[in-house]
């Protein structure tokens, strides 16, 4: 399954042969897979040609905002571990957190408990165990961080009409450290 939503698009924007790209774009391509039994999850926003350099700086601190939670994936961390981390880097960047949208655990289903809230204090919530398995996607927006969902009933878009950028991995929590 692949939703692809450009610019002020956060999440699920369905793709469409009526709107072309244009250098200056940034679009999201969230991709989900269902194989043997299981679901994996993945984002990733790139640039459609040169981008002004304060959306190439809202790519590079929404994907460094995932990589920092990543680090948080360890057995006996806490959930918030994932958010705050998250909500830090971005919020000391100067960009917002869309809060309506979280990512979320994942298996034999692609959306399980627990949410991870892409903010949040640390230190609360459930105890991350081995063999848990989470979708971890920090959506950022440029300016404020409200969304409002198209009449198309899917596309959720910034109410602000600012720019947002999407990244997500499947991550395991292993004995190891964070299995992406």
């Amino acid at each position: 399954t692949l939703c692809v939503s450009v610019n002020e698009e956060v999440v699920h924007g369905i793709p469409s042969l009526s709107r072309a790209l244009q250098t200056g774009d940034i679009v999201s391509i969230d991709m989900g897979v269902k194989m043997d039994g299981f679901y994996g999850d993945s984002a990733v926003t790139v640039p459609v040609g040169a981008v002004a350099a304060k959306a190439q700086d809202l790519l590079t601190v929404t994907q460094q905002s995932l990589e920092k939670a990543i680090e948080q994936v360890r057995v006996g961390g806490r959930l918030s571990d994932i958010g705050h981390a998250v909500q830090s880097w971005v919020e000391a960047h100067g960009f917002s957190i869309v809060r309506e949208f979280v990512g979320h655990g994942i298996g034999e289903q692609l959306h399980e408990e627990p949410q991870i809230p892409n903010y949040g204090k640390p230190g609360r919530g459930p105890t991350l165990a081995e063999g848990m398995v989470l979708a971890i996607e920090p959506m950022v927006a440029m300016g404020r961080p409200e969304t409002k969902v198209l009449k198309d009933g899917w596309t959720a878009v910034t109410r602000d009409g600012s720019l947002a950028a999407h990244f997500e991995h499947t991550v395991a929590v292993t004995k190891d450290g964070p299995l992406v």
